[in-house]
């Protein structure tokens, strides 16, 4: 479970404009339509291509939970990809994204001032270039760790720098001990 790249894939979610198919045979119809044929999707799903026929037909509606999590996660990942997109460009352009967390924030600054972490809860908004830098990066592959670090650079010069009015010898940002982080657009 990836916490960053989850909560940036529930972001663009929001702004889907139709609900994804919720029961089985539909969400298999579906995968069928976009990969299409029978045989992709069996390869994909670790199934024989005569499950995935009965699952069209309806004759089975009911799946394994293991096969009922591959489901759900192959056709939301394929749901809606030009709404995604068109999300993500908007965010990555103009709308920036926000990012709300709870977690330990602390800074590495010049000696004298009081740079110890503590738990923060934070609510900022972060301009269009860290919006793009994060789903550039998650769209490469990228794991937590690295999309934590982007989050954290975003956040030393959004909350911490204030857009380079103040801490102009700020360092480095601490972003550990992550309660939670969700992301809007």
């Amino acid at each position: 479970m990836s916490l960053f790249g989850d909560g940036l894939d529930a972001a663009v979610h929001k702004s889907f404009t139709r609900p994804a198919p919720k029961s089985a045979p539909a969400q298999m119809r579906y995968l069928v339509r976009q990969m299409k044929g029978t045989r992709a999707v069996a390869q994909l799903l670790r199934v024989s291509q005569r499950t995935v026929e009965r699952y069209v037909r309806n004759q089975i509606r009911k799946p394994r939970p293991e096969l009922a999590a591959r489901l759900e996660r192959e056709v939301t990942r394929r749901w809606q990809p030009r709404i995604r997109a068109r999300a993500k460009a908007q965010a990555a352009s103009t709308g920036g994204i926000v990012i709300d967390t709870r977690a330990r924030l602390g800074y590495t600054a010049p000696i004298g001032s009081t740079d110890q972490d503590r738990i923060r809860h934070l609510t900022v908004a972060l301009p269009p270039v860290y919006a793009a830098r994060l789903f550039d990066a998650q769209e490469a592959g990228a794991d937590d760790a690295r999309l934590r670090e982007i989050a954290a650079e975003a956040l030393k010069e959004v909350y911490f720098q204030d857009g380079g009015r103040r801490a102009g010898s700020l360092e480095e940002v601490r972003f550990t001990d992550i309660e939670h982080v969700e992301f809007e657009l």
